[in-house]
This record gives C-alpha cells, structure tokens and sequence, in this order.
C-alpha cells in the first residue's frame, strides 16, 4: 500500500490538483515522490497545531518550536506520537481531508508529551509512546462514531484516556516506570491560600497557562505558543488571552496557591474552553464570547474538583476538565436561543 501517496487533494470539481504551493495555512496541491512526503510532514504540523484547533502547519511549527526551547525529549515525543498516529490513521483508512487537515494527529502528539513526562524516558516508554498514540487513533475514530449523534467534538478525550489507561498500568507492569511526577495518591486534603500574589505572578501565570497546554512551562515556549495563535487565528488568540486570565483571576479569587497560579496550573484548561466555544465550535458574536468566558471561569472549578478526585488515586486530570466542561457547554447550546452550534462537528 503506498501510504504517502494517499495525500493527494482534490478540487471542487473533483478532478486532481496538480503541483504544491504555499498557502495562508500551509502546504497545499498534490505531489509525488518528495512532493508528497513533503505533504506529509505539513500534516503532521496541522496535527501539532490542531492541539490548539489551528489546521495550520504554520502554526504548528511554531507550536513545536515552542516546545523545543524548553524541552527537546518533549518536542522529539510530540512529534513521534503525531507522526505515529497520522500514519495510523492512514493505514487503517481514515478520511484522507481529515487526515490533511490534522485531525487525527493532535491527540498523538499530546499522548506523546504526556508519556515522556509522566513516564521515566527510556526505550520502552518510547515503545508506550508508538503503541498509545496509535490507540489514541483508533478511540478517537470510535468517539467520532458514538459522539455523532449528539454532533458533539471528540476533542481531547482520547489522549486522556489512553495516556491515563498507560498511567494506570504502571501499578501491574513492573517495567514501566513513572518520573516522579504523578500525583501522590491519597484522599484530598483541602488546601487554604499559600504564598502573596504579585503582579509579576499573575502576568507569568496568565502566559504560562497557554504554555502547559503542552505541558510546558517556560516563558518564552509560552510566547512562542501564542504567537502561533496569532499567526493561525486572531480570534482564537484573543480568545487564548481571555481563557488564561479568566481562569488565572477565578482561581486567586478562590484563593488558589500562588505557586499553582503562577505555573499556570488554572489557566490551560480554560484556555482550550475558551477557544473551543468562542472560536471554533460557536457561530462567531458576543454571545459566544460571552459563553466562552462563562465556560473559562467554570473550568478551573471543574479542574480542582477532576485534580482533587483523580488525586486519590495518584493521577493528573490533564486536559479533562476542558473536555467535561465543553462538552456540557455545547450540548446545552443545541438548546439555547442564540447559540446554535455549527451543523457538521468534524471533530
């Protein structure tokens, strides 16, 4: 089976496209031979920008670049589960415009970091990394069959449940070994303010939380991230920007330690929230801005509760409570005058 000639686009018409050049998002046309791995590697960047719901290999570039500055291991493990789960995708069929478009790359790419921070880097977790990235391919092909009847998104519920069902096995399979930075397990202790709030700490956390949405947390990786945004989608930065503050302001309200805020720890998840429902999934206005905020200030609520409970048994939440959260959100919007959700939900 010739995988890589798979990519080949089509025009409206139907008939083929001939010759590769650049567009707004990135590679486009068709090729063969060098051509077509060339298309190849820009899918796999779409699915590294699609982690922040950007079909833009522009994006995702940068995306890994950022991700690079702080991390080398996590940036090569970002690229082998997307690179892995692409090509799963493609072997077992998927829908080639979806395969282009990234869309079965970004939850291998988040299964990849997820792996190699959670889990000590030796070559079996690398193994782990091949073989979860490849599940997350195959869960999130089956999520798009249940999932369409509601016309809800998958999102990022496959990463989250292939990278805790490896985190889980740990506890049966001696030769997997965790880094240390598991939760410890135990029942929820429940925690008052801790440290003074600055200005400096909340204008870092505010740009760290767009950063951990790849488990990075580094400044400038974070910077990198949302300048990819800007590049890909201005809405959906500006939406990035509200996400992070809003959660970052919810949770120091609610007395959150400086230590979590400042890392960022109560802004990614509303980030995603505030994306997802005010620049992608929600016609475009003021009510879906309006909603999206809503939904970013509910998140870190959501957060403490998922971090409290998946704490007892020595797990992250992860992306979790963005998944519960948007999913709520957009099934109640099907039903809410105003807000009426796009009619195909591709992901």
């Amino acid at each position: 089976m010739n995988i890589i000639g798979r990519f080949g686009l089509r025009t409206a018409t139907g008939a083929p496209a001939t010759g590769l050049h650049l567009s707004q998002s990135g590679l486009a046309g068709q090729g063969t031979g060098w051509g077509s791995l060339a298309l190849l590697a820009d899918s796999v960047l779409r699915g590294i920008g699609q982690v922040m719901f950007q079909n833009n290999s522009y994006a995702g570039l940068l995306f890994l670049l950022g991700i690079a500055v702080n991390s080398p291991l996590f940036a090569a493990a970002a690229l082998a589960g997307t690179v892995t789960s692409t090509l799963a995708a493609l072997l077992l069929g998927a829908d080639r415009q979806m395969v282009r478009a990234g869309l079965f790359g970004f939850n291998g790419a988040l299964v990849g970091i997820a792996l190699l921070y959670f889990l000590a880097p030796n070559p079996l977790t690398w193994l782990c990394v091949i073989l979860a990235a490849s599940c997350a391919t195959v869960l999130m092909a089956a999520m798009m069959t249940l999932f369409r009847g509601w016309s809800l998104p998958v999102l990022t519920a496959p990463f989250v449940l292939v990278a805790l069902s490896f985190f889980m096995a740990t506890a049966r399979f001696g030769r997997i070994e965790a880094s240390g930075l598991l939760p410890t397990a135990g029942l929820p202790v429940k925690a008052g303010p801790q440290g003074v709030v600055t200005a400096g700490s909340l204008g870092q956390g505010a740009l760290e939380g767009i950063g951990q949405v790849f488990f990075q947390g580094h400044m400038i990786s974070s910077a990198i991230f949302a300048a990819g945004l800007l590049i890909a989608s201005r809405r959906a930065f500006v939406m990035a920007v509200a996400g992070t503050l809003t959660g970052l302001l919810v949770a120091w309200a609610m007395g959150a330690s400086e230590v979590s805020m400042r890392a960022g720890a109560f802004g990614f998840n509303s980030v995603l929230t505030a994306i997802a429902l005010g620049a992608v999934f929600l016609p475009p206005g003021p009510r879906a801005t309006i909603y999206a905020i809503f939904g970013a200030a509910v998140t870190p609520f959501v957060a403490a509760a998922a971090a409290a409970t998946m704490g007892t048994f020595g797990l992250p939440a992860m992306t979790l409570p963005f998944v519960l959260t948007s999913w709520i959100l957009l099934l109640a919007a099907q039903s809410l005058p105003g807000l009426t959700t796009p009619p195909a939900v591709r992901r």
